[in-house]
């Protein structure tokens, strides 16, 4: 069985179904998808079939994990127009993930736009109880990204997760996602076995571990605090590859999707996830 769940964010051009013939062509034991065009506000409903075809091909693959990315539109920090908009696309990417069987959504947690980071996570709370409140039937778990800390975006700094979890009383509903471009591009060191490990027991300390449910495999084209996201091939950016043979060989992500966002083009993919594969073991 496998430590962690090794794949890669995959294309769902060409219908749903498309992106788990994609995802197993490259022997993804994990994908990541949009469950729609993530630069539109609304898509059309999902039809029957086309949750039918998306199941049977997942249930006949080896994939064992699926895990959806909301929009990036989405900014539950804002306010007004763009706030209500932005409540109403989660709350449609959550039902999508119920009709199509996925676990797990991907979301950032967002932007305040200047009015500061306490204003902007009280809006987040807010708009996450709304979210969760009007999704209650449904069982996909809202995991909030880390953020490389860029401009006014929220999620740069571990604690901000604390805040944003005991706000909302631990909702069992709510999760986190840590992506290694963002946490280095944040400040957090991870190449070293003792700078992994401190950056676990930091994550165990503001959320627990038990709450982080996908990885994000990605290297920095920048240094380490540098607050700018932009992914490197895995071992050729700034993090060095030994963080990432911390992750895939860690008993505590047994059955965690790993999922890469790296570039598509020089090894792409294929090149990636052997990588991963080499540095696991298998």
């Amino acid at each position: 069985m496998p430590m962690s769940l090794i794949g890669a964010h995959v294309s769902i051009r060409g219908g749903l179904p498309r992106a788990i013939e994609r995802g197993a062509s490259l022997s993804c034991e994990a994908i990541q998808i949009f469950t729609k065009n993530q630069l539109q506000w609304k898509s059309p409903h999902l039809k029957l079939e086309q949750s039918m075809e998306f199941y049977r091909k997942w249930r006949d693959s080896n994939i064992k994990e699926v895990v959806a990315h909301a929009s990036y539109l989405i900014n539950l920090a804002s306010e007004g127009e763009l706030r209500s908009k932005s409540i109403l696309a989660a709350i449609d990417e959550v039902m999508r993930c119920r009709e199509l069987g996925i676990k797990y959504l991907v979301l950032h947690p967002g932007s305040h736009g200047g009015a500061g980071v306490k204003d902007g996570l009280a809006r987040v709370v807010d708009a996450l109880q709304e979210v969760l409140l009007r999704t209650e039937d449904a069982k996909t778990k809202l995991l909030l990204e880390t953020t490389a800390g860029e401009g006014f975006s929220l999620g740069g700094d571990l604690s901000h997760f604390e805040f944003l979890f005991s706000s909302l009383d631990e909702h069992p509903r709510l999760g986190l996602c840590l992506d290694t471009c963002h946490l280095f591009a944040s400040g957090y060191e991870l190449a070293s076995r003792e700078s992994y490990e401190r950056l676990i027991s930091t994550v165990d300390k503001y959320v627990g571990i038990g709450r982080v449910g996908c990885w994000h495999l990605n290297d920095s084209r920048y240094e380490r605090g540098s607050k700018k996201d932009r992914h490197a091939h895995i071992g050729d950016g700034h993090i060095g590859i030994d963080a990432f043979a911390h992750i895939v060989t860690d008993e505590r992500w047994r059955q965690t999707p790993c999922v890469l966002e790296t570039p598509k083009d020089g090894r792409g993919d294929e090149g990636n996830l052997a990588l991963l594969r080499k540095l696991r073991g298998y």
